[in-house]
């Protein structure tokens, strides 16, 4: 068994293509798994916004819709990050420690999703009459209205959120293989 410091030492490109392939199957899942909720909350957003009037299955649709921006996502988003880790860790990153993050980032834009939906809901129950003129296609039933800002807040959410978690995961991989490598650099000088 390879010791910490050995296992720091060797090159993983392929940790960095596994890492990728990883991020861009958890944009897609993300995407399906989000609009499956968001197409079941309110189709008519998905028929306004995406003017879907002739898809008879808007909820399948919007699951198909979600995979495939969260795959335009992942690879974007994945990309950025596997750079970002290939830099640095001079391709010397394990799978195990680039894909922890990486779920980090994951979760807390599902996080991000949930915090967009709600504060859709807030803007729309605070000034009802303002998030119809502002948004296309809003109905005028309360009830409706409020899941149709549910899915536009929500995917909003999740959209900036993953950008943004993006970076501050490049930082967060930063700073932890930094305190990983000076870990390894006090096993090397005992």
């Amino acid at each position: 068994m390879e010791s910490s410091d050995q296992h720091a030492d060797q090159y993983h490109p392929l940790a960095l293509a596994g890492i990728a392939v990883s991020g861009i199957i958890a944009g897609a899942a993300l995407g399906g798994l989000t609009n499956s909720i968001n197409g079941w909350v309110s189709p008519l957003y998905f028929r306004n916004v995406l003017h879907w009037q002739n898809v008879e299955d808007v909820w399948r649709a919007s699951i198909a819709q979600g995979i495939l921006e969260g795959l335009l996502f992942g690879i974007f988003l994945s990309l950025v990050f596997v750079v970002v880790a290939g830099i640095v860790s001079k391709a010397r990153c394990t799978y195990r420690f680039g894909v922890t993050v990486l779920l980090a980032i994951v979760a807390a834009a599902f996080v991000c999703w949930l915090i967009g939906g709600v504060l859709g809901m807030g803007l729309a129950s605070l000034s009802p009459e303002f998030f119809r003129h502002a948004f296309r296609g809003v109905p005028q039933d309360l009830a409706e209205m409020l899941r149709y800002a549910w899915v536009g807040g929500s995917i909003e959410g999740i959209e900036i959120g993953g950008f943004f978690l993006t970076i501050l995961g490049s930082f967060f991989f930063y700073a932890k293989w930094r305190s990983q490598g000076s870990c390894v650099s006090r096993v090397r000088t005992n």
